[in-house]
């Protein structure tokens, strides 16, 4: 026993004795008449040992005193009951003359005695330690007054670091009451004028399980006031039980840009995807990543990851060994180009669904020096994995596209296209049913503007935004790769998916968002247009001018009805593929046009 048990369990001791004798005490009055003043001593021989015993059985000693809580208090109870049964038994049997009345007390004064005792000590240690470090903790306000602050504000009752000094919420019937002892000052609209009475220069707002506008509004009234903000996990998050509420962070674009979460049909991708082996190509990129994440919680039999770069391969096997360890992995380095490889990957390990993500997607690195490498990568690179699929029996070939093939202005966006074409005049009715997907910019992915933003902000600016109303749709990488799946399951053959991608948002607040959660304002970090880039649009689009769309029983997905080839048109295209490449970027862009009526480059 430790020297902090032994301690505990000799207050017991003491409690048991004082308690047995105060009941005594009060049954006669604080006046105990000599028979009974003997049998009081003579009880305490077997009533105190036999207490001390379940006491100890109980496991009274394994908790500490300076954390005691309602689980510990409920030990304390079945211990003092079981002991308040015991005792009269033992009277019984040994025929001593105890007042039934003693025997009802005992347990009662025990009871408030150990159950005191340890509340009343971590009450006076939680007051020594506020006392030592209140001076030294920052104060900070919370935005919401719902279930999740009052989580909140009890855990920072803890903390060395924040003092809550008041909540704010917009509902003005919580005005003037009280959360956790803390006071709901005023709503939100309110905030600034209270701020100077406070002096928090920090704000978390504890508002979850409402929706992203309400939460973007919360953060931009906080950050107009000069608060740096942060946040609880999102609702997701608390639920599963990945975080608890008390891991605040800063606010991230994610919980300004976010949506409304995906709703997946959970039944039918674990039918599609539980016991079968998937192959992911580009499985080290930002999409291709988070689809073997996604897939991985549907328990594939096998997951191949097929990648070309060694590094992104290594990183994504150490992830999954230290976080799935029970998915069986296959980390296979090839080339999409390389039909042997692929070929031999695929008739070892006979995936039923291939999720076609390799792709060079940057569209100002391909559209200068390397028109012909984009070429090569993604439309020969996709009809060698396509074809491989075809001739291994795949079930389900689901190609990543983009936004970008949508009346493409650039090489990436005519390949990518071509790349869809590929896949529709492989279709046949039956065999290998190909399933395309195209969606916008992801927030955080390989190339995207965010990561520039953030170093350009780190080396003190500028940043650089190429037009003043260059607009882009975003959605986040898990939001991509749900949507990707569940338009893999609903695919029939040969269909385009579109995503709803919402909103465009206008780069130029994107980056003024940037700079405020960075904790500085337009003053210090400047933003510069520098004007477009080759190949890039001002505006994204969602459909060609010829196309349309059909509904989906999902509201995120939409079915794009374009335009399609046969296989004599695929049999030229391969023969201009397999042709000694053109002598310089612009035959490129001049082939890709005869191949795209709507490629508009320049």
């Amino acid at each position: 026993m430790n020297p902090r048990a032994a301690l505990a369990f000799a207050h017991d001791i003491v409690a048991a004795l004082i308690a047995w004798s105060g009941a005594f005490w009060l049954r006669f009055n604080f006046d105990i008449p000599q028979p009974y003043l003997a049998t009081l001593l003579e009880s305490l021989a077997f009533a105190i040992p036999l207490q001390a015993v379940v006491f100890w059985r109980f496991g009274l000693y394994r908790g500490i005193w300076r954390y005691a809580s309602i689980p510990d208090l409920k030990r304390i109870v079945f211990a003092v009951g079981i002991s308040a049964l015991a005792i009269p038994a033992l009277v019984v049997m040994l025929q001593l003359p105890v007042p039934r009345s003693v025997l009802v007390l005992d347990p009662v004064l025990l009871g408030m005695i150990m159950g005191g005792s340890r509340v009343a000590y971590r009450m006076w240690k939680e007051r020594n330690l506020r006392s030592i470090i209140e001076g030294e903790r920052e104060p900070v306000i919370v935005v919401g007054a719902g279930e999740a602050a009052a989580n909140l504000l009890k855990d920072l009752a803890r903390s060395a670091q924040w003092r809550v000094a008041a909540v704010f919420d917009d509902d003005a019937a919580k005005v003037g009451l009280q959360l956790q002892g803390v006071p709901v000052l005023a709503t939100l609209k309110d905030m600034p004028q209270y701020l100077d009475r406070v002096g928090a220069h920090h704000a978390i707002i504890a508002m979850p399980a409402t929706t992203h506008t309400a939460r973007r509004r919360a953060v931009e009234l906080c950050s107009k006031a000069g608060l740096k903000v942060m946040t609880v996990p999102s609702y997701d998050d608390l639920v599963s039980g990945k975080v608890t509420v008390s891991q605040i962070r800063h606010v991230e674009l994610d919980d300004l840009l976010g949506r409304d979460p995906v709703v997946l049909d959970a039944g039918g991708l674990k039918d599609w995807i539980e016991d079968r082996v998937i192959m992911v190509t580009g499985a080290g990129g930002s999409i291709g990543s988070e689809l073997c994440r996604q897939i991985a919680r549907f328990k594939p039999r096998r997951l191949v990851l097929f990648e070309l770069s060694e590094l992104a391969l290594y990183t994504l096997e150490q992830e999954f060994q230290r976080t799935r360890p029970a998915i069986a992995l296959t980390c296979a380095i090839g080339d999409v180009k390389d039909a042997v490889r692929v070929n031999q990957v695929m008739a070892v390990h006979r995936p039923s669904v291939v999720f076609h993500a390799a792709a060079y997607k940057h569209v100002p690195l391909m559209e200068t020096d390397n028109p012909w490498q984009a070429v090569r990568n993604n439309i020969s690179g996709t009809h060698v994995i396509a074809g491989a699929a075809v001739a291994h029996g795949v079930e389900k070939f689901v190609l990543i596209s983009t936004d970008k093939a949508i009346n493409p202005t650039s090489v990436m966006g005519a390949t990518k296209r071509l790349a869809e074409l590929v896949c529709q005049t492989l279709q046949q009715p039956a065999g290998t049913r190909f399933v395309m997907v195209r969606f916008g910019n992801v927030l955080g992915s390989t190339g995207s503007v965010i990561p520039k933003f953030r170093e350009q902000i780190a080396a003190g600016g500028p940043i650089t935004v190429t037009h003043p109303e260059i607009r882009r749709y975003f959605m986040s990488i898990p939001e991509a790769a749900q949507l990707v799946m569940q338009a893999g399951l609903m695919g029939r053959g040969g269909e385009i998916f579109v995503l709803d991608m919402g909103e465009p948002v206008l780069i130029a607040d994107l980056a003024r968002d940037l700079i405020r959660l960075s904790g500085f304002n337009e003053n210090e970090i400047k933003i510069a247009f520098t004007g477009l880039r080759p190949g890039e649009k001002l505006y994204e689009e969602l459909l060609s001018d010829d196309e349309t769309t059909l509904p989906t029983p999902h509201p995120k997905l939409r079915i794009a009805q374009a335009t399609q080839e046969d296989a004599a048109w695929l049999a030229r295209l391969l023969d201009w593929l397999n042709q000694s490449p053109p002598r310089s970027d612009d035959e490129v862009r001049q082939d890709l046009a005869r191949w795209i009526p709507e490629y508009r480059n320049g």
